[in-house]
Order: C-alpha cells, then sequence, then structure tokens
C-alpha cells in the first residue's frame, strides 16, 4: 500500500479506481487537463457579494471558441428549491451572457456553464474543480449557517492523505483525515468509514461535501473525539469484501483500533445502506452506523436488508425532504426496525433539502459530534419534522396540473406529446426573491414529470421548455393573455393569504370598459374593479386609481398576473382600503399622456361613479407603466395627487418643475426591486436626481426580487391602503 499526501486541488496521482464510474471520470479529467485551455480571463466570470447575490458575465466569444455558437447559455447549478440542480438563464446583453442570481443562502454552490442544453463549459476563471465532475466550479457563500464549511484558521486543520490497497488483484484507493496532532506511534484512534454511494467518488466528499473543513473545524471546537476518518467510493450491496481489505489496509497503515467498539461506518444513498448492512448484519463489523439518503427498505427476511443486530450502539437515520427519493425508503425502513425491535434514531426530515451534498454536509456535521462518546441528545436535529407516510403524487395523466402537495410540493407533468424530446424543463419564478429557474423534469414512461418544493405560499407562474421551445401546460387551465405558453398556479399559506380569492360573493367585480381611442384610433379595452357594495348614485362620487401595466403586457396583466383583485378584494375587506374605483386601461401607444387623459379618465368618468378631483385621483404603473406615469407626473404635476411608480426610475431633472410637484401631490412613493432588477442602477440614479431637485418623495426601500410580478404584487399590497388618505 502507499500514502500520498492531498494538498487542497491538487489531486492524487497514479491512483487507479476500477469503478466504472470514477475511472470515467477520471478518464474525462484526463481529457480536460490535456485538451487546449482558454487563456484566463482577466475579468472572473463569477462574483459574490457579501450578501449573497450572484453575478455571472460570461464573454460570448469565450463561450463560441469553446462550444461552437449557441443560442442560450445557462448556468447549471444546485440553485433550485432544496438545493436541486437547476439552471439559471444568462441574458445576451453585447458580447457577453449575464445574470444576477440571488440572495443565495449561506452554503456551498457547484456549477457550469451550458450552451444549448448539452454544450458544457467550465469556468475557466475559477481555480476550484471537483474531480468527478471535470466541468464544475464551487463558490461558498459564507454565513453563520455554512461557518463549519469554511477554511479552518492557518494550522488547526488535519491532514489528508491517499491510500493506496489491493482487493484480490485489483488496486484500489481510498482518501483519509487525520486530526491535528495525529501520531503514528502511541494511542489507538477510533475510525469512521465514510461511503460516497455507488454512483459518486470519494473525492466528492472534500469537493462537495467539504469534509475536511466540517472535520478541521469540529476539530478546532472540540466538539468531537480525535478520529481517523476514511472516505471511499462506495459501490452498493456487492462490496463487503472490498470493505474488509480496506479496514485491514487502514488498521495496517495508521494507528487505529480494529474492534467494533471504536469504528463507526455511514455513507449517502446506496453507501448508507452498505452502512445499515455492515453494522446489523450478523455479529457487526460496526458500532456506529450512519444512514444519508441510503435506500434499505427492509430487515431480517425482508429481501436485502439485514438480520437485526441489538450490539449497535448507535444507527441512526437522516433524508431529505419529499424530493429525496431515501424519504419513502426511510418512512418502510423505520416501520421495519420498528417490527423487528432494532433501536435506532432518527434526525428528523430536513424540509429544506433532498438527496444532495447541502444535506449531506449537515448529515455529518450531526453525526460525526456522536461518535466514540456518550451524548445527551438523541433526537432530530433542530427544525427536522417526522415522517408522514409515503409521498405519492397523482398518477400520470391526472389533471389538472400542476398538483400542489401538502408543505409546498409541486409536482409537474408534461402530456405524452413530448415523448420524443431530449431536454424538458419547467421555468418558473421558483428562485430567491421570486427570479427564475429551470429545473430538468426526468423522462417517466411517455411523459416528463418532477417534484420541486418547498415553495413558499405565493402565487407561481410557470412555462415547459421542450429542446429550448416553449410549451404551455395544456392540462392547466389558467391563461396569460400577453403569454399564451404560461400558466399559474397558488401555494396557499398566510403569506400568500392576499393573493388568493376571498370567498365567494364577498369581493368586487371586475368589469370590462371599452372606450374609443383617438391615439390608436380603434376601440380599445380596460378592467374596472369596483369595490363590493360599489353604489353608482352614491352622492359622493368614489376616489379612483389608475393602474397602468409594463411593456410587453396588456390591460389583462394586473388581473392574471398581478393578482389584483385578489388584493383588493382582501385588503377592502380586511378595512385597510378606502372603497375607490381601480381602472386598469391600455398603455400600449405612442402618447400615453394623451391616452390617458383623452381616452381612459373621459371613460372611466362616463362610465362609472368617479371623482374628477385631483385629490380623489391616483396614478401609478409597473416598468413601462411607470415610467410613463413619471412622465404624467412632470407634464401635469397636480393632475393626480398620488402617484407611485414601481420598478421605473425618475428620469432626468430638465424642465421639472418642481414647486408644482411638491404642492400638488400628497404622496410619490417609489419602489424598486434589488439588484436583480435591471432597472436598479437607473433608479437609484433617479431618487438621486430627486434629492438634488428637492422633489418630496417616499421610497419604499428595495423589494427583494427581480423585475417581476413578485416584486409588483407586494408594491400594490403596500401603495392600495396608503391612498385617499391624506
Amino acid at each position: 500500500m502507499t500514502l500520498s499526501l492531498y494538498h487542497g486541488s491538487v489531486r492524487p496521482m497514479g491512483v487507479r479506481r476500477l469503478s466504472a464510474v470514477i475511472v470515467a471520470g477520471v478518464m474525462a479529467l484526463a481529457a480536460v487537463l490535456l485538451a487546449p485551455r482558454p487563456a484566463v480571463a482577466d475579468t472572473p466570470w463569477l462574483s459574490v457579494s457579501e450578501d449573497g447575490y450572484a453575478s455571472f458575465t460570461v464573454p460570448a466569444a469565450d463561450v463560441q471558441a469553446n462550444v461552437g455558437q449557441v443560442s442560450q447559455v445557462v448556468i447549471e447549478g444546485n440553485f433550485g428549491p432544496s438545493s436541486a440542480w437547476a439552471e439559471f438563464g444568462l441574458t445576451r446583453r453585447g458580447d457577453v451572457w449575464s445574470g444576477i442570481l440571488g440572495p443565495l443562502k449561506p452554503g456551498l454552490y457547484y456549477y457550469q456553464v451550458t450552451g444549448d442544453d448539452t454544450k458544457g463549459l467550465k469556468d475557466p476563471t475559477n481555480s476550484t474543480t471537483v474531480a468527478s465532475k471535470p466541468l464544475w466550479s464551487t463558490f461558498l457563500v459564507s454565513g453563520d449557517s455554512a461557518r463549519l464549511l469554511a477554511d479552518a484558521p492557518e494550522g488547526q486543520g488535519g491532514k489528508v492523505e491517499t491510500l493506496t490497497y489491493r482487493v484480490k488483484t485489483e488496486e484500489r484507493s481510498a482518501l483519509v483525515w487525520t486530526p491535528p496532532g495525529y501520531q503514528a506511534k502511541g494511542k489507538g484512534y477510533p475510525v469512521l468509514f465514510l461511503q460516497s454511494g455507488s454512483d459518486r467518488s470519494a473525492t466528492d466528499w472534500f469537493d462537495l461535501g467539504r469534509a475536511k473543513q466540517i472535520l478541521d473545524n469540529l476539530s478546532a471546537q472540540g466538539a468531537m473525539e480525535p478520529m481517523v476518518v476514511v472516505m471511499t467510493d462506495g459501490r452498493g450491496p456487492d462490496d463487503d469484501k472490498d470493505l474488509k481489505d480496506l479496514r485491514k489496509a487502514v488498521g495496517d497503515a495508521y494507528r487505529v483500533h480494529r474492534d467494533r467498539e471504536h469504528q463507526a461506518i455511514a455513507g449517502v444513498s446506496e453507501g448508507g445502506s452498505q452502512a445499515l448492512r455492515a453494522a446489523l448484519t450478523g455479529p457487526g463489523q460496526f458500532a456506529y452506523a450512519g444512514s444519508f439518503s441510503g435506500l434499505l427498505t427492509e430487515i431480517a427476511g425482508g429481501g436485502p436488508g439485514p438480520r437485526p443486530n441489538p450490539g449497535a450502539k448507535l444507527v441512526r437515520l437522516y433524508t431529505g425532504n419529499v424530493t429525496d427519493p431515501a424519504y419513502n425508503a426511510t418512512v418502510r425502513l423505520t416501520k421495519a426496525l420498528d417490527r423487528a425491535r432494532v433501536r435506532y434514531e432518527f434526525d428528523g426530515v430536513n424540509p429544506d433539502a433532498g438527496a444532495n451534498w447541502t444535506a449531506w454536509q449537515e448529515n455529518l456535521i450531526d453525526f460525526v459530534p456522536r461518535l466514540f462518546r456518550k451524548v445527551s441528545d438523541h433526537g432530530p436535529s433542530a427544525g427536522h419534522g417526522q415522517l408522514k407516510g409515503e409521498f405519492t403524487p397523482p398518477p400520470a395523466g391526472t389533471t389538472p396540473t400542476p398538483f400542489v402537495s401538502e408543505g409546498g410540493f409541486v409536482t409537474f407533468e408534461t402530456t405524452t406529446d413530448f415523448k420524443d424530446a431530449q431536454h424538458v424543463t419547467v421555468w418558473a419564478n421558483t428562485a430567491p426573491g421570486g427570479s427564475w429557474l429551470r429545473i430538468p423534469l426526468s423522462r417517466e414512461g411517455d411523459r416528463w414529470r418532477a417534484t420541486v418544493g418547498p415553495l413558499d405560499p405565493w402565487f407561481y407562474y410557470y412555462k415547459f421548455i421542450v429542446d429550448r421551445v416553449s410549451v404551455k401546460d395544456a392540462s392547466n387551465p389558467t391563461k396569460v393573455t400577453t403569454e399564451p405558453t404560461w400558466s399559474t398556479f397558488l401555494v396557499s399559506g398566510e403569506r400568500s393569504r392576499l393573493l388568493s380569492d376571498v370567498p365567494a360573493g364577498q369581493g368586487g367585480k371586475v368589469e370590462s370598459l371599452t372606450y374609443r381611442s383617438n391615439v390608436a384610433n380603434a376601440d380599445r379595452t380596460a378592467l374596472v374593479w369596483t369595490p363590493p357594495g360599489y353604489d353608482p348614485n352614491r352622492a359622493q362620487p368614489y376616489p379612483v386609481f389608475y393602474l397602468q401595466h409594463g411593456g410587453g403586457q396588456n390591460y389583462t396583466d394586473w388581473v392574471e398576473m398581478g393578482r389584483a383583485k385578489q388584493i383588493l378584494d382582501h385588503e377592502f375587506l380586511d378595512g385597510k382600503l378606502v372603497p375607490m374605483v381601480v381602472v386598469m386601461g391600455n398603455g400600449n401607444t405612442s402618447n400615453f399622456n394623451k391616452e390617458l387623459l383623452d381616452n381612459i379618465v373621459p371613460a372611466a368618468r362616463a362610465h362609472y361613479n368617479v371623482s374628477s378631483d385631483p385629490s380623489q385621483q391616483a396614478l401609478a404603473g409597473l416598468s413601462m407603466g411607470g415610467g410613463q406615469t413619471i412622465g404624467v407626473l412632470k407634464a401635469y404635476p397636480g393632475r393626480f395627487a398620488y402617484i407611485a411608480a414601481f420598478s421605473a426610475g425618475f428620469g432626468g431633472g430638465t424642465g421639472v418643475d418642481v414647486e408644482a410637484i411638491n404642492s400638488g401631490t400628497k404622496l410619490l412613493r417609489m419602489y424598486v426591486g434589488d439588484v436583480t432588477d435591471f432597472v436598479n442602477p437607473s433608479f437609484m440614479a433617479g431618487l438621486a436626481t430627486m434629492d438634488s431637485l428637492g422633489v418630496h418623495y417616499e421610497f419604499d426601500g428595495v423589494t427583494p426580487g427581480p423585475h417581476g410580478w413578485d416584486v409588483w404584487q407586494k408594491n400594490l399590497i403596500d401603495l392600495a391602503p396608503r391612498l385617499f388618505k391624506r
């Protein structure tokens, strides 16, 4: 056997791995290392802000030089709900593909650049590597919850070596972490064997699992017993001979105890199943066992499982939420263990992670401090929940879709029309703040399906992308007039209460108002919301709020996408809203000022009992509509006493009658999304202009989210109760 030091990103050389998966990974890595590489760009493709926003800027020339001409570029990574693999689409702006994603929770992220679904490219400006995935790079978003994933202070960490050993005539390898102060002579150390799973590499424990950082930090804090940790390529249930030879090789090469009382085993996926078999079968080889998303379901005569062994000191089970394939397996296993009266501990269902390294990092952090010592806490981790029975989405072909399950888990499914497709994703506002991600769907029979979540209670919109073509979910009856391929759904909960329908008969009415446009020289339509109890003959006319859409949208969008009716209904019933009429007109015009003042406003007054008093009139809009609103304010200060702009800046200050604006405007309130909202920089410049001019305004502060409906719904929720109260 041989030993070699494993330093950071320098990989062990001359090690043969006989697992087909790992051999393939090494060959792929060698191909990448030997292939011509583009010169390292002066500017990194990725920058991460202190508050967790990841900004990607990928030169189009580099993409073309490496993978050829492409029509789209995405960043694939563990950005999705439950840290699922997802695609973040970049936008072509000049000579770069760019986009901002976030805020990302503290943790380790891994990603690659991909063009046209299949053309992968490693970020050459990121020096991190993943040995088993040559195209991947990683980055760490720091924060208190990820402090154990950060590098330990210099000189306080352990060492990692490669151990090469033989199984019969085959040469295999393992990675070994020894604790700070480890001595080859003297007292023996307990040992933990970590299995990587049949489709993963031992190096994944370092590149993706951050095992070295976790062990270094736990050791520095005195939170674990000094031990030797051995990481291997798990190859499933037939690996018992390898495990036996590995234990002997470790015992020969390191100062470790060989008795079962000082040996532990854990693993991910099939590696977790192997860990349980090794601890519970026959006399048992290990006193401690941990199953991280393990797939074992039976014991004692149930087929592949082990016989009960009461001698194990600790058997601890871990699983992610229902997106983890181990969730249902764990339900079955706990029942089998209970029937066999095998003692075990359950860490609880991790609500925010599936079967991925985000979950397994947490599992390792919880498991290691429990080894070779007495602990008082045997319950689940904080925030983890109970198993609630197996998760089974509706059968294929059930309509309507998507299927929204308890806890915010959503199952998307296509029809059979795309059975011959090669790449299918669901594009939805599921990223932090409501940004858009593409979640890959898996082929199941003649359909494509995926379960995503947990999604926070809110209003969601989505479409399928089938081989780079946008497709509507034909099994969802919802529609978006201006986006024919979009569908919508609501995840219920207190957070989304204002976006849900009020009980039948208790809300206001939405009616179509047809008016003649002398700007468009055509009949046009507006939608008008009237409050519950609206009286067309009331002596006092109602205040009126003109609410405008954005570019590429129309008068239908505030109802179909903005949930304006639901928001106004709830706020009225909650007693927060002054009874008013809300007019949502068509702003797609070459002269909005004329369209509004000569067409929309007169039509509203002719058909509804609304006031013409400026103090009883409000105007607001989003994006383009916000710009139009500011244009009316500048051109006709005082015509509308209440003004608001959503994701639209003030613009320049030339020719602005500041005194007229300040004296004639009771409320001028400005809204914008965070740095993922592309108008954020110009908006902030507009605030500076307003400050320099002396314009009186209120700024709601940055609304978390992008240039999208998640932000604008929140803006309307904030604005509507402020109108006509000054």
